[in-house]
């Protein structure tokens, strides 16, 4: 079945299933005629011919939204493409129409994960994902809890303490629950204390994002950035070494989006030889 064709049988379902009981208030539902159900599975149907940054699919998409203009996974289908071409500024107000006409709420968790790694939006996604927590607990969005994301956030405004509290906090919880924490939580402790200058604490972390992804270039490099700090230059430069070749083999932040948006503190391979060389050339200098 083409995408099309899913999103107009999702759309079938929202739009033309029971009607919720609202107290003081009856909502009437406003039906299609079999004239425009047809244009409408046409429309959808073409949106699966073209690619995800086509702007043909974006044109039958508005197509269909003529007909349906309330269906909220129509306008989260309008503005996914354009975040992943980083065209934040006309992506955002079709995700708020999206938000706005969803009654399931998931739409808000996702601007607000749009806000923390795409538009880096901070303070706006907080507000979303404080929103979104008082509807749904700490929930998931994109494989993490809502309070890892707010970490990041805070992480990113320079907040140390409230980040290091809340990803502290999630990692205490899923080992609680799950016997271990995933190996990207442990980079941002570890990144978290490096900015607060607790070297010797932000190695445990990172050490222990090692054990689950001992290839981890992100890791290594912040790893060896303590080391540095810590006057071990040797080591500092053979781990650095090691993200370096790591980084180029592909290990690195794994995360689906990773490909479209760099996640805070990502690495990339001019930041490792910018580094590389310059502890290398103190070490020469030393001897």
């Amino acid at each position: 079945m083409k995408i099309g064709a899913k999103i107009f049988i999702f759309i079938l379902i929202t739009h033309f299933g029971c009607a919720q009981k609202q107290s003081n208030k009856k909502e009437t539902k406003k039906k299609i005629s079999v004239q425009d159900s047809i244009r409408l599975y046409k429309y959808l149907d073409k949106v699966g011919e073209f690619s995800l940054f086509s702007i043909k699919r974006q044109l039958y998409i508005d197509s269909a939204l003529t007909i349906v203009p309330k269906a909220s996974q129509l306008w989260q289908q309008k503005a996914m493409p354009l975040f992943k071409q980083k065209k934040y500024e006309i992506g955002m107000p079709y995700l708020d129409s999206a938000v706005k006409y969803d009654k399931t709420n998931h739409w808000l968790e996702y601007r607000a994960f749009i806000k923390c790694i795409f538009q880096k939006s901070y303070h706006a996604a907080i507000k979303d994902f404080n929103l979104a927590q008082k509807q749904n607990g700490n929930s998931y969005v994109m494989d993490h809890s809502y309070q890892f994301y707010k970490s990041l956030c805070y992480l990113q405004l320079n907040k140390f303490d409230s980040a290091e509290y809340l990803i502290d906090k999630e990692i205490k919880e899923e080992i609680k629950t799950r016997k271990e924490a995933h190996h990207l939580h442990w980079l941002y402790l570890g990144i978290v204390q490096f900015e607060k200058e607790n070297y010797v604490e932000a190695i445990k972390s990172f050490d222990n994002g090692l054990k689950l992804y001992p290839q981890f270039s992100d890791i290594q490099f912040y790893k060896a950035l303590c080391l540095y700090e810590l006057k071990q230059n040797k080591q500092a430069v053979e781990l650095l070494q090691s993200a370096k070749e790591n980084l180029q083999k592909g290990y690195g932040i794994n995360e689906d989006n990773a490909i479209y948006e760099a996640y805070p503190y990502q690495i990339n391979k001019s930041m490792v030889e910018a580094f590389l060389e310059g502890f290398q050339e103190m070490e020469v200098n030393k001897k």
